[in-house]
């Protein structure tokens, strides 16, 4: 048995029960905590085609019962989860629960909640099912390459509230890295990120973001006259299978959460004209033997570039899985920190793909600052990663990571993935040289123009038989229903009133896509 280290406060409670790492959960460790816990219930969760977390509650009447249910899962209605893709005369899914996924209800319910796996009559994973097709892409990587694929998601959102006490009120779009007093949402975010950290292992820091509005302005009771604080929680980096499962329960957590504080949390992809919008940027790693590659001498490695180039190769199609609504359309804007054409940078935040600051060559950067620290902290390996900047918060997570694993999966089998990561290489603001930007191609300006591309290029995704033909028409027609094409200009040729009522229409109508 691999004993878990320590016990610190947010070691996972199961983990503390059982003396394993998740990642170790057995079927009987399983079982043993129902009975020392008294659990009343167990609840499997599994991602639908809306790309929510859905639920099923189990109760426990016996340790028999129990055993059964998560030896063989559960019957659930697959036409009614995956509409329009599943035959109502087949519908027959089974739920399967995977054992690390396993955490005690945060919230106070006497529950054992599991994450499961959609499996079909023959015990297969069915192939349309959004994990299924992250996971079937992971494999074919892990073969192509001989390494594996890791990520962390950056996941924005609003925290929306009742208006309180004007005392220390926060500027307009100046909300970065601010602390209390000024910003007002601190006790949600810190329970946020001690549930996560429990259920996870796996988050890496949260703060407030830019975006903060006194009242906000709708239609919708639901969040008119509401104050807006912009948070966000960024995960460490795992296996990208992993990193879908984790994006997707974290979405659901914190929307419970928001909801226990009378709050609204909301990831649509722009709130209010002139305030930032909610991103989903990914960074992306290559490991090989369990050690990150993306770094060789110095320089970015070849396999890097390689990543790099895939992603310029697959970058406009993939805002049919990272971009799905209108709203996301007026956050891809120039001259802010969402990218609008085809390029990668070092650190710059106006490229759709960047390469931030990975302690290359550096480290220990305490003693500098500690005199008195004598003693160093080993590092034996790499943090660099590659960060993709396009995608916002109706991101479908699993299949944006899908598309993602193909893109690196392309780029490290093509030798053209390195011309092309040399092609689409730009320094300082694109947006303040008319001679870089007139070399790089365009980011969609539309959900229907997303569908038209992902139709056109749809034998990137479809190979190997990675993604369904049912899945790319099923993405195309509800990119196609959003029937924006144009949205921008018609805007603009609106009179001032008339395109701020219309804006804040097309923006609020998707508060809970996704």
């Amino acid at each position: 048995m691999a004993a878990v280290e320590h016990q610190y406060v947010l070691t996972h409670p199961i983990s503390l029960l059982t003396d394993k790492p998740r990642e170790m959960f057995t079927r009987e460790d399983l079982i043993q905590v129902i009975e020392r816990k008294e659990i009343e219930r167990i609840t499997f969760h599994y991602t639908a085609m809306d790309g929510k977390y859905k639920e099923l509650k189990i109760p426990v009447s016996s340790r028999r019962q129990a055993e059964r249910i998560l030896a063989d899962g559960e019957r659930v209605d697959g036409s009614s989860l995956f509409r329009d893709m599943v035959d109502v005369n087949l519908s027959d899914l089974y739920v399967v629960p995977v054992y690390k996924s396993a955490f005690l209800n945060p919230f106070g319910e006497p529950s054992l909640e599991l994450t499961c796996r959609y499996l079909n009559a023959q015990g297969e994973m069915v192939n349309f099912a959004p994990d299924a097709i992250l996971h079937n892409a992971a494999a074919l990587f892990r073969r192509s390459t001989g390494c594996d694929l890791w990520a962390l998601g950056e996941l924005e959102f609003f925290l929306l509230s009742d208006p309180g006490p004007s005392l220390y009120r926060l500027p307009m779009q100046r909300g970065y890295h601010a602390s209390g007093p000024f910003v007002k949402s601190g006790a949600v975010l810190d329970e946020v990120v001690r549930l996560l950290t429990q259920i996870t292992g796996a988050v890496k820091y949260a703060h407030n973001e830019v975006g903060c509005i006194d009242a906000v302005r709708s239609d919708l009771e639901e969040i008119r006259g509401k104050s807006a604080e912009q948070l966000e929680v960024e995960f460490l980096p795992a296996p990208i299978e992993d990193a879908g499962d984790f994006l997707v329960l974290a979405r659901w957590l914190i929307r419970n959460v928001a909801y226990r504080h009378n709050c609204v949390a909301t990831f649509t992809p722009k709130i209010e004209e002139g305030v930032a919008g909610n991103g989903f940027h990914v960074h992306m790693e290559v490991r090989r033997d369990g050690h990150n590659i993306m770094r060789d001498r110095g320089e970015l490695s070849r396999e890097a570039r390689q990543l790099i180039g895939g992603l310029c190769h697959y970058a406009d199609s993939l805002t049919a899985f990272g971009n799905t609504v209108s709203s996301a359309y007026l956050r891809l804007v120039p001259n802010q920190e969402a990218p609008t054409r085809i390029c990668w940078s070092d650190l710059n935040r106006s490229a759709m793909i960047r390469v931030p600051l990975g302690w290359t060559d550096i480290g220990d950067l305490s003693q500098r600052v500690n005199a008195q620290q004598r003693e160093a902290c080993p590092n034996d390996d790499g943090r660099q990663t590659v960060e993709l900047r396009s995608p916002d918060g109706s991101a479908f997570a699993h299949l944006l990571l899908a598309g993602l694993t193909m893109a690196a999966e392309w780029g490290m089998t093509h030798e053209e993935s390195l011309q092309l990561a040399n092609d689409f290489y730009a320094k300082g603001n694109i947006f303040h040289d008319e001679t870089i930007l007139s070399r790089l191609r365009s980011l969609p300006r539309s959900c229907v123009e997303s569908a038209t591309l992902l139709c056109e290029k749809r034998g990137l995704y479809e190979r190997d038989g990675i993604f369904p033909a049912s899945t790319i028409e099923y993405m195309a027609k509800l990119l196609r229903a959003e029937n924006d094409e144009g949205m921008n200009r018609k805007l603009i040729d609106l009179p001032a009133d008339d395109r701020l009522h219309e804006t804040r229409k097309i923006m609020h109508k998707d508060l809970h896509r996704h």
